[in-house]
């Protein structure tokens, strides 16, 4: 340990500077093996020996017997095989030694009383709304424990109007309607599945005027156009149906208690004109159900970009279809279970590294979330025998097995916000999984932590060609880069990691209690088009995902050994150039988008004073030319660019302290201690107590899911937002908001510094 004085400090020299190019290090790493990054000779080796005993023990045979188990039947919140899978699953942490709980909360979540979807005109035709069972697939056929097909958090609605469809239903797509003089005002439109999450296209739909909103599943995105469908292959048959929630983005976590957990006596906002309701009624539905819907509908064709793969010509409308949609819920408020678990931290028992997978389902769940949450199970079996065999973190590692994620990101977002003051506090990092598959290695994440993950992904073996995970993953994105980005894959030491969003358990912890965050999973060579139907069950995933759960187990030995690096770390392993480097991208792609926005805004007047449009479109076809646009102003983006500035010139003057430091060994307790109490905090530093404007849940400044993308992460969102929405005041308002959090982490990393180097004199 680092305890005193004169102790030698051998951390990582790439924690304080890139390491040698990529292309040399699988070379080099069979020669010498480096201390790891936070730890001392002595103990960099003890822990690696650790480490090779816990990569031995994760059982694929365990993960398929557990995921037996687990998906055996439905288990949607409120289900009674939701509450027995959790019982089993604490059971099973307890039978391995573990101390553990279940906490239980208290949500809204609707479930259908009625559904119906009808062809009205030109001709008669009712949707089936039911996935078939399929004689092959043992759990298809078990319809009376099964959501039906819906989507939760719509309102109530019965309504009938003229059909549109509105490819993607995001914003892009409605200017172009537009252009095509076709406005959705008092019409229902069908929208395709893709290009944001699915709660981006009633909340667009009806910011335009639109009644009723249907959402289907095109076989050119996950069926037959994307390769052999269920049972034959694993794409989505022409019955499948994605159900999923379709709340707005203002919070995460239970509509009627933001910000605060959702317990059995908690305050409740009224469920009438909820904000993260739908404003019309939502219903998803097949292509089997949308084909004659889309055939029906007549005017325009669609532009090429928007044809889906069904076998017929796509218009737009309106007309001749007119369509009945009606949709009636059960509002109720349901228990959803946590499973908590703990190995105690032996030297720093109030440091916590945490680590989650959530276990509920739309229906059986096995991709999504089982195929993660075995490894979960795998890890904590397999750190319970190494503490038999003597092993002691340091800090306290807690096992999650979230409940209610798929309504909402529930469970662990009224976790988070039940115990927010003490996670504050104590929590170090927060490890995510959600889905896993075979193929590549995926990381998003904290960038303070991108060195960090990255040494881990070199230690772990791709199960199927032998090379690391790294490696492979590396490989993979070089082969889909262009010329430029080949060349920084090969020369950067660390592959970038990719910012988060939303869309799994990671939301709550990074993006409104500010604690850094990684999100791991294999994918890419599994296919699917199952996701959230029936069909995502035990035998889909054994004949298609990971039928030898080669990858649930890279998994399970990435994410544990992430965990045990982090919680044995005398010096926590966060790095501050990852960090730098990345928002100085960020900012650049600002200035750029200022920029085109601004030779967009040019363009367009200047094409319109031309007559471009009109005389380069088709006069036998409706066809608009866009509004004039106001050119934006010179945004001033210097404090930003000053703070950026700054906060690269601290990540290096860091850098160089810890490597006098590391040099010097000198590195007392005390010292270690408030250097990590600082480092704990950095995250904390990216964020705002005011949050994002509009939005005050999500506090932190560096990346936020985007208000009308859902999933999809936007970087230094408050600025960026606004300037996309071209509310220019906001923008300008922001800059300093966002300037002064990076200048703030600045400042914690200088103090970091001055504790480094009063240690090294």
């Amino acid at each position: 340990m680092f305890a005193a004085r004169g102790t030698a400090l051998a951390l990582l020299p790439s924690l304080v500077a890139f390491p040698v190019p990529a292309a040399a290090q699988d070379a080099a790493a069979s020669a010498v093996v480096a201390p790891l990054a936070g730890y001392s000779a002595e103990a960099s080796a003890a822990e690696r020996d650790w480490e090779t005993k816990f990569r031995a023990l994760p059982s694929p045979d365990n993960m398929r017997e557990d995921m037996r188990r687990l998906t055996a039947r439905p288990h949607h919140v409120g289900s009674p095989y939701d509450k027995e899978n959790a019982e089993w699953i604490l059971a099973q942490f307890k039978a391995w030694g573990l101390a553990a709980e279940i906490e239980t909360f208290y949500v809204l979540f609707p479930t259908p009383k009625e559904r119906a979807l009808e062809l009205v005109e030109p001709a008669k035709f009712t949707a089936k709304l039911e996935e078939p069972p399929l004689a092959v697939d043992p759990t298809s056929n078990q319809q009376a424990e099964q959501l039906p097909t819906y989507n939760a958090y719509s309102i109530d609605g019965d309504v009938t109007a003229p059909l549109v469809y509105v490819n993607q239903g995001i914003r892009a797509d409605y200017e172009q309607l537009d252009r095509m003089g076709v406005s959705v005002k008092g019409a229902i439109v069908i929208a395709r599945y893709g290009g944001a999450w699915r709660g981006i296209k009633p909340k667009v739909a009806a910011e335009h005027g639109a009644v009723g909103c249907i959402i289907y599943s095109d076989p050119r995105d996950d069926g037959y156009a994307a390769g052999e469908t269920f049972p034959e292959g694993p794409y989505r048959p022409q019955d499948g149906v994605q159900r999923g929630a379709v709340s707005d983005t203002y919070y995460q976590g239970d509509p009627l208690t933001p910000g605060y957990g959702a317990t059995k006596d908690a305050k409740r906002l009224p469920i009438k004109d909820n904000p993260e309701l739908t404003k019309i009624p939502v219903l998803p539905i097949s292509y089997g159900d949308a084909e004659p819907l889309l055939k029906a509908i007549g005017g325009q064709t669609v532009p090429r970009d928007w044809r889906g793969g069904l076998p017929i010509t796509y218009h737009v409308g309106p007309g001749p279809a007119k369509v009945h949609l009606k949709v009636a819920f059960n509002w109720d408020i349901k228990p959803i279970y946590d499973v908590i678990a703990r190995i105690p931290g032996s030297a720093f028992p109030d440091q916590w590294v945490i680590r989650g997978n959530h276990h509920d389902a739309w229906v059986n769940g096995a991709e999504d979330p089982i195929s993660g949450q075995v490894a979960l199970l795998e890890e904590a079996r397999s750190m319970a025998e190494l503490v038999k065999q003597g092993w002691r973190p340091k800090r306290t590692i807690l096992f999650c097995a979230w409940d209610g994620e798929e309504p909402g990101l529930l469970g662990s977002t009224e976790w988070v916000e039940t115990h927010q003051d003490e996670l504050r506090k104590k929590a170090v990092i927060y490890v995510n999984s959600d889905t896993n598959g075979r193929g590549f290695l995926g990381i998003e994440g904290s960038h303070t932590l991108e060195h960090f993950i990255n040494g881990v992904a070199r230690d772990v073996k791709d199960p199927e060609t032998g090379l690391t995970a790294w490696k492979r993953t590396q490989l993979y994105d070089i082969s889909r880069a262009s010329e430029t980005g080949r060349q920084e894959l090969r020369s950067r030491p660390d592959l970038r990691i990719g910012a988060l969003g939303s869309g799994s358990d990671y939301a709550p912890f990074l993006d409104f209690a500010g604690i850094a965050s990684i999100n791991l999973g294999y994918s890419g060579e599994s296919g699917g088009g199952i996701y959230h139907s029936v069909y995502d069950d035990f035998y889909w995933y054994t004949h298609f995902g990971d039928p030898d759960f080669a990858y649930g187990r890279a998994l399970a030995q990435t994410a544990g050994m992430a965990e045990m690096r982090m919680a044995d770390a005398e010096l926590l392993p966060f790095d501050f150039h990852g960090l730098a480097d990345t928002v100085h991208l960020y900012v650049g792609q600002l200035k750029k988008l200022l920029k085109d926005q601004q030779a967009e805004a040019e363009e367009t007047n200047r094409e319109l004073d031309e007559g471009l449009f009109s005389a380069v479109a088709d006069p036998k076809r409706t066809s608009v030319p866009p509004p004039r646009k106001a050119v934006p102003p010179a945004l001033n983006l210097a404090p930003i660019e000053a703070a950026d500035a700054k906060l690269t010139e601290s990540a290096e003057r860091f850098a160089k302290a810890l490597d006098v430091a590391r040099t010097a060994g000198d590195l007392n307790a005390q010292t270690l201690a408030a250097v990590n109490a600082l480092l704990i905090q950095s995250e904390r530093k990216l964020t705002s107590d005011a949050g994002l404007p509009g939005r005050p849940w999500y506090k932190h400044q560096i990346y936020a899911p985007g208000a009308y993308t859902g999933y999809g992460v936007k970087t230094l969102p408050a600025v960026r937002e606004a300037m996309e929405q071209e509310n220019w005041k906001q923008a300008g308002e922001q800059v300093p908001v966002v300037a002064k959090v990076l200048d703030d982490e600045a400042s914690l990393i200088d103090q970091v510094t001055v504790l480094l180097s009063g240690a090294a004199r």
